[in-house]
């Protein structure tokens, strides 16, 4: 089998935690797979490793159609019936989806596990990464977080060298993001609204898709936001397209 190219998919807001009975968007992070039941581990850190998101996921993720397990930094227990270190178990599966939470948590906990470096090593074996919120945050340069109140700059892991902004839905870190970019705080990037993804092939974006109509994703920069069309999951594949 030829090497996989590494992958991100970096969720504006949406999968199982936060549109119940609408699995588009997890449906294809798994369809990247090569896997026929691929190896899908959820870290929960942004959360806290919070019990009723692990359960969530399980519920989602099942057994019929994948290999889940997932892993705990708080805890330090591992799902799925793991007996191995944690980075070995990263290292061996398929996709690894992070939840969502507070960044500023994930990230301080993931750097002092050693998370950041086994992670960085997934990426690029061809391991797809994935995740919402917090864990679409985490993989760029930099970000807007609002999780702790007024939207402000964090420094993610550099894997894309951008920033991002997820749920734009939302005016203020919409404007907050805007306003950073413009002043040359933080580097030119993305921002998704809820139920857009934007699908990054080694650090090209290779694709925008949506869990809903009419959804959309921006990249933005100095000079303003430029709107990305995204392609509804429910319908034929098109094109991606930058819309002027």
């Amino acid at each position: 089998m030829e090497p996989r190219a590494p992958q991100i998919v970096a969720f504006g807001g949406g999968g199982f935690s936060m549109e119940a009975g609408n699995p588009l968007l997890d449906d294809y992070v798994l369809s990247l797979s090569r896997s026929e039941r691929p190896k899908v581990c959820f870290v929960p850190t942004a959360s806290g490793d919070a019990d009723h998101y692990i359960v969530r996921f399980y519920r989602a993720f099942s057994p019929a159609i994948c290999e889940p397990s997932h892993v705990s930094l708080f805890r330090r227990d591992r799902g799925g019936g793991i007996d191995c270190d944690i980075a070995s178990h990263l290292l061996e599966q398929d996709l690894i989806y992070v939840g969502g939470g507070s960044v500023i948590s994930l990230l301080g906990v993931w750097r002092a596990h050693g998370l950041d470096e086994t992670l960085a090593e997934c990426w690029r074996r061809g391991i797809v990464l994935c995740g919402l919120s917090a864990g679409s945050l985490c993989w760029f340069e930099e970000a807007i977080s609002a999780f702790h109140g007024r939207p402000s700059r964090q420094e993610g892991l550099g894997l894309l060298p951008y920033s991002n902004c997820v749920h734009l839905n939302d005016e203020a870190r919409r404007a907050a993001f805007r306003e950073e970019i413009a002043a040359g705080n933080i580097c030119p990037g993305y921002g998704a609204e809820d139920g857009a993804a934007l699908h990054f092939v080694g650090t090209r974006l290779a694709e925008v898709v949506a869990s809903r109509p009419g959804v959309r994703a921006y990249r933005v920069d100095e000079r303003g936001e430029a709107p990305l069309a995204a392609r509804y999951l429910g319908t034929p594949q098109v094109a991606l397209a930058e819309v002027a």
